[in-house]
């Protein structure tokens, strides 16, 4: 069987769903793996590689495509306009088609995936068990984002993070405040911490408090009996009433203003990102501050984000709206990614078919598949049966 790896072609992505060390392993599972030209160059992988590692070097997609019987793809593939090339087009009826799809937002993609007979996986839905911790993309990839984003804001700073003592004065710590306390705020928690700033930070989870404090840093919420369930069984933050959210707003209004970089990183599964930062906010901090807003890709957290630009506001705070951190480091994140979509594959492998045997009833893929043999199967996008009459 052939497994086809796609070079990215959605703007601003410079990871790739394979390595030369993937590579190697899906062909001990029996599997011809084919790579296009150039899949790897925003990844500093040469063709080469992945030649050294078994793999063949296809010199476009459709050469790439050709016969697959699994595709690997980062993002989901392109469509009908959406650039030069077709990829969904490509794909052949009944492959296997394995990445992080988009699918909440896109439903016409899916329905399309169905249309033409693509067995579609969504990583970003897999859910949140011991089973599949090391299948999950979304974990490798915001750890990653939440580390990139305080070595951005610390270069964006132009002060000192750490305090220094020396012999024309003391330079003070840089205070760092963090919005949520997922995979990505504790990583960019604990990267502050490791850099020498005075860190705080907030999250509705109750579970939060704790591990915020286990890093060191100091918890900055309202807690309630609403906050003792804001969190859902898959481990999400659940979306917070508007009362919940005025009197958080509260509390910000007196933390931001004493920040020198605030980390925004609180995101809802499948919805806008909750705008934590309002512009009285922005213009109550210091001129130099900065917010490094992860969560751009969703709206932001910050009410004057502005998706994938740098802003300077007139009180001299700089905010980065920055789309798609973990390609900002697209090196490592291509590796912890591969090596979930490898788990992933190799978890379901049919050793005497030499093909993948994704069981129906199974937790793991009744969470990411959306579609199979022609129709939609995942119970948030399948269509409604019609009611009776």
């Amino acid at each position: 069987m052939r497994l086809a790896v796609l070079k990215e072609r959605r703007p601003g992505e410079a990871r790739v769903a394979a390595t030369p060390d993937t590579v190697k392993k899906l062909t001990a599972l029996g599997l011809t793996v084919v790579v296009e030209s150039g899949a790897g160059a925003g990844s500093s992988i040469p063709d080469s590689e992945f030649a050294a590692a078994g793999a063949e070097i296809a010199p476009d997609a459709a050469a790439a495509l050709s016969g697959a019987g699994i595709v690997f793809k980062v993002q989901a593939p392109l469509g009908p306009g959406e650039g030069d090339v077709d990829e969904m087009a490509l794909i052949p009826r009944g492959a296997l088609l394995v990445g992080t799809l988009g699918a909440y937002g896109n439903e016409d993609r899916t329905r399309a995936y169905a249309e033409r007979g693509i067995d579609a996986c969504a990583m970003e839905l897999l859910p949140r068990i011991t089973r599949a911790q090391s299948m999950d993309v979304l974990s490798s990839q915001a750890n990653l984002a939440g580390y990139r984003a305080v070595l951005e804001g610390a270069t964006a700073y132009g002060r000192g993070f750490p305090m220094m003592m020396t012999a024309a004065g003391t330079v003070p710590p840089a205070a760092v405040f963090v919005l949520g306390a997922g995979v990505a705020g504790l990583q960019a928690i604990a990267t502050a911490r490791r850099l020498g700033a005075k860190v705080s930070a907030t999250d509705v989870r109750p579970a939060a408090k704790e591990e915020i404090k286990s890093l060191g840093a100091a918890f900055i919420g309202v807690e309630s009996e609403e906050t003792a369930a804001a969190q859902t069984s898959g481990g999400y933050a659940k979306e917070m009433s508007e009362d919940f959210k005025r009197r958080q707003a509260e509390l910000m209004a007196e933390t931001v203003k004493k920040q020198d970089i605030i980390v925004c990183t609180a995101l809802t599964l499948g919805r806008a990102a909750p705008k934590i930062l309002s512009a009285e906010h922005v213009a109550s901090m210091k001129p130099g501050a900065v917010i490094v807003d992860i969560a751009a890709d969703a709206g932001g957290n910050c009410a004057l984000t502005v998706p994938g630009e740098k802003v300077v506001t007139e009180n001299d705070v700089t905010i980065l709206g920055w789309r798609n951190w973990p390609s900002r480091i697209a090196v490592a994140s291509s590796a912890l990614y591969a090596r979930n979509l490898l788990t992933f594959l190799t978890a379901f492998w049919d050793k005497d078919g030499k093909k993948p045997n994704l069981k129906p009833e199974d937790e793991i893929v009744q969470g990411v598949a959306l579609t199979r043999g022609g129709a939609v199967v995942h119970p948030a996008f399948a269509p409604k049966p019609a009611a009776a009459a």
